[in-house]
């Protein structure tokens, strides 16, 4: 697919990362949709509307109903007729529950009738889920500041402007329990799309006691000051504690995005020094 900016973007009538409002990302999205569902990425799930009669998926013949049990919301199917009256959250819940039931058609054989289209009867998830997120991606990551769906079909917020490595950088260590496991538990509850300031809070807690269980290795890569201004971050902000000394009077969306990425670079640097020592 050729991918380059057109006139408008050359000229300067369109900013290239111009932000698309909501109603542009649903139209974005359904044609995208529309493009996958003609490839039969959604046969395996949904199944087939055939020359002959419907022919159901591994969901069954009710579509709609499947959608309420899983995520206990009315009128979101089908997806095209319900679409423009979707809230964001509504929006969002359809990405993720297509992710989960969308499969790439390996085999199968061609119904000549009507001209009727492909039957496929062997299917990847893997591989259907791969290109589903390399179509969309690019879409939402233009929405608002940003959003992506993750391997496993999670939407989260993109980090700010370069540190989004920081996320997918592989961490050096052995501590599979006490420290990757911990921080990329951390890292997915900081980016959920649905993430409340307490989640935030929850998140950077996490990484302050992945900090406290190496700082032997803090104390011998970073100097005194440094060390004790980590943890009094986190002792006397209203991160660990909460009695009157703590000072909490901080705009904190801000305040603990700032955090979570200081306490992310610091241990990515402390493991690094240590596993290079």
């Amino acid at each position: 697919m050729i991918k380059r900016n057109y006139y408008s973007v050359r000229t300067g009538k369109i900013s290239p990362d111009q932000q698309v409002n909501f109603e542009v990302l649903k139209k974005l999205f359904s044609v995208t949709y529309n493009k996958l569902n003609a490839d039969g990425y959604f046969q395996k799930y949904f199944g087939i509307n055939c020359e002959d009669g419907y022919i159901p998926g591994e969901l069954g013949e009710d579509i709609e109903a499947m959608i309420f049990v899983n995520l206990r919301k009315d009128n979101l199917y089908p997806i095209c007729q319900n679409l423009p009256n979707y809230t964001e959250e509504d929006f969002f819940d359809i990405i993720e529950f297509l992710h989960d039931h969308c499969s790439k058609g390996l085999n199968g054989h061609y119904h000549y009738w009507n001209n009727c289209g492909y039957h496929y009867e062997e299917f990847s998830d893997v591989e259907g889920q791969k290109q589903y997120r390399e179509l969309l991606n690019p879409i939402l990551r233009e929405y608002k500041d940003g959003f992506e769906i993750s391997e496993s079909g999670e939407i989260l917020i993109l980090s700010d402007n370069g540190l989004s490595k920081l996320f997918e950088a592989d961490i050096p260590t052995n501590e599979k329990e006490n420290v990757s496991n911990k921080i990329n538990a951390a890292i997915l509850k900081f980016r959920r799309h649905k993430s409340t300031l307490d989640d935030r809070r929850d998140a950077i807690r996490e990484l302050a006691d992945v900090l406290e269980f190496v700082r032997p290795a803090i104390k011998e890569h970073l100097n005194k000051k440094d060390e004790n201004d980590i943890f009094n971050i986190a002792n006397n902000f209203g991160i660990r504690h909460h009695n009157k000394d703590q000072q909490t009077e901080y705009d904190k969306a801000i305040w603990y995005s700032w955090i979570f990425y200081y306490y992310l670079a610091t241990l990515h640097a402390v493991l690094r020094m240590t596993n290079k020592k």
